[in-house]
């Protein structure tokens, strides 16, 4: 999994000029004031200035986190590779361990280490590499590519390209970093976490509660 930022527009005096229009005031420079500001602006919800902070990410991860990260889709812009017109063998998402599943009634959850993890890791990369196998096969007897897709697993990394707000990434960072969310998308978030705050760095601070 990666999150490269491969481009912004904005920084911390954008969302201080954003909320100074209303008195047709703008500043050149940070000072204390604007600090204070950002974070009276933070505090209090007024999350339109941070909205003007714009950061465009490529970002890849395997399918099943995907789907959980495209579940964030107000003020998002995404697009993704397609496998109806790519036939490379993709990669695939092992993790290092697998994890028990939690005890009691929680349907949701990991424990820690499960005590075959190993056995399953085994297992699971022979699956993984019979799949790729068969997809290679269909693809070199001209298999559509369409419907050759069908044969790859979850753990399929797909990459795309995401546009979104400061403010739309701070929402989804304090969500998917918290300690209930899964192990795989807290660590793609932290990614984002990271180079969000170069960009925005103030802001970035009093945003996320995580």
């Amino acid at each position: 999994m990666d999150a490269v930022l491969i481009d912004s527009m904005g920084n911390d005096l954008t969302a201080v000029n954003a909320a100074r229009v209303s008195f047709a005031k703008k500043k050149e420079v940070m000072d204390e004031k604007d600090q204070k500001l950002i974070r009276y602006l933070a505090s209090h919800k007024h999350w339109t200035p941070f909205g003007h902070i714009m950061l465009q990410f490529r970002i890849s991860a395997p399918i099943f986190v995907a789907r959980q990260w495209y579940r964030h889709t107000v003020g998002f812009a995404r697009n993704e590779e397609s496998r109806r017109y790519i036939s490379n063998t993709p990669n695939v998402y092992l993790p290092d361990y697998f994890r028990s599943k939690p005890e009691g009634s929680i349907k949701q959850g990991s424990a820690g280490v499960h005590d075959q993890s190993w056995a399953w890791k085994v297992n699971t990369s022979n699956v993984l590499d019979k799949c790729l196998e068969l997809y290679d096969n269909m693809i070199a007897d001209g298999v559509a590519p369409e419907q050759a897709r069908m044969v790859l697993p979850q753990a399929t990394e797909t990459s795309w390209v995401e546009t979104a707000s400061l403010y739309a990434y701070a929402r989804l960072c304090n969500e998917r970093m918290q300690p209930d969310a899964q192990v795989e998308i807290r660590d793609l978030a932290e990614k984002v976490y990271n180079q969000c705050k170069v960009v925005a760095p103030v802001s970035w601070k009093e945003l996320i509660y995580v």
